[in-house]
């Protein structure tokens, strides 16, 4: 029974995963394209066309932001087939040509069914993965993400050069119906009685609060990927315009392959000593080498330093990302996990999504250059904010504080 209990690889554990790949890798595909899409079909204004880009990530976060409170109301399984089904749905919307504001419309709904989707598959995650090997499972399936954000832009930028828009959307809509048909396989075990004590009690309370909303536990944890993920997002955005000034275009193309190396070669490791040390194990050095890969990138010469630069970065942020995940998790009661998941991640999208169009308004000041090296001072400025808010309370086997009963 017991080894049962810590069996990681389930056939759910990766449908699951593999779910949540194909819908990031559709995320980021359509953000390299859809822009130009905008433009050569609607001719939109550059401003138009980056409100359609972004306005994507504003319905995500509606969408997570709405569905972590209802999320167990709906049911987890039924949450995931209703946000898989309007998700195939808003896709098949990409080949009707009815203009710029029926593509923001339909960018917009997109973008909430994705939130619907994604939270509900990071909350069933959390609950297959057994208590003792969560930081090591969070850490696996996040980087389903991680791979699919460096193969999404690659398929994208590959596509819109060989193949018409109508092709890309076609091959984003078979990518849908894949998610959906595989979805109705999950198997998401029953919650304990002990659980559902909790959340009837907690349905009990009237009227509006933000705890309705927002996992109060998960807050600090989610202020400190908000500030790293704000510090990534100028690598997402700027980095090919970095690379033009630099005259580094051909090196830049491998950058996020090379990023998703890393993250492959160290998140086996780093998930299980974050089991077995805790996560200031983790944490700590993630800080100090996301802050090297932003130093060394602000100063790039070389190819093989822009390169090294994106492993730095992968070794960095792309493990502080599953290892904020895991704590948002472990720092919150079972029946409050949808709303941790759904903080965590409005907390990220909020960082990627919000980043660039603040940090845009510091590049004709500063240069990508500088914009690098004090983003670099910032996230070692976050290290310290982590300690006050998170990491003083870090016991070394990072017990789970649940005091509820598990989750399995």
């Amino acid at each position: 029974m017991k080894q049962a209990k810590q069996k990681l690889w389930t056939k759910d554990f990766i449908v699951v995963s593999s779910v949540n790949f194909l819908l990031t890798l559709i995320f980021y595909l359509l953000m390299v394209t859809i822009a130009v899409y905008a433009v050569d079909e609607y001719a939109a204004s550059a401003s138009e066309a980056g409100l359609i880009t972004g306005i994507f990530i504003v319905g995500t976060l509606f969408g997570r932001l709405y569905i972590g409170r209802v999320i167990d109301n709906i049911g987890r399984k039924r949450t995931l087939i209703i946000g898989l089904v309007f998700f195939t749905l808003t896709t098949c919307l990409y080949f009707l040509p009815f203009g710029v504001p029926f593509l923001l419309a339909n960018r917009l709904v997109h973008g909430m069914a994705l939130g619907m989707a994604s939270t509900a598959t990071g909350t069933i995650i959390a609950q297959l993965i057994p208590d003792s090997r969560r930081g090591e499972g969070i850490g696996y399936y996040s980087m389903s993400a991680t791979l699919a954000t460096a193969i999404g832009p690659f398929i994208g930028l590959y596509m819109s050069q060989v193949t018409s828009f109508q092709n890309i959307f076609a091959f984003c809509l078979i990518l849908g119906a894949v998610c959906l048909a595989v979805g109705f396989s999950v198997q998401v075990p029953k919650l304990p009685e002990a659980y559902r004590a909790g959340k009837n009690a907690e349905t009990e309370a009237k009227g509006f609060q933000l705890s309705n909303f927002i996992e109060p536990k998960a807050l600090p944890i989610a202020l400190i990927t908000l500030m790293i993920a704000f510090g990534y997002s100028s690598v997402l955005s700027f980095i090919n315009f970095y690379a033009i000034e630099i005259d580094l275009v051909q090196t830049a193309s491998f950058f996020f392959v090379v990023y998703a190396v890393a993250v492959l070669i160290s998140r086996p490791f780093t998930g299980r000593l974050m089991d077995s040390k805790g996560a200031n194990f983790i944490m700590y050095p993630a800080f100090l080498v996301f802050a090297a890969g932003l130093f060394l990138l602000s100063s790039v010469h070389t190819g093989v330093m822009l390169l090294l630069a994106g492993a730095l970065i992968g070794f960095g942020f792309g493990n502080m990302q599953s290892s904020t995940q895991a704590i948002a998790v472990k720092m919150t009661e079972p029946h409050r996990l949808g709303l941790a998941t759904s903080t965590f991640f409005i907390a990220l999208d909020a960082g990627l999504g919000f980043g660039p169009y603040l940090l845009g308004f510091l590049v004709p000041v500063t240069g990508y250059s500088k914009l690098y090296a004090m983003l670099a001072v910032i996230i070692l400025a976050t290290a310290v904010l982590y300690y006050f808010m998170h990491g003083k309370k870090e016991k070394r086997d990072f017990p789970n504080t649940n005091t509820s009963a598990p989750l399995h």
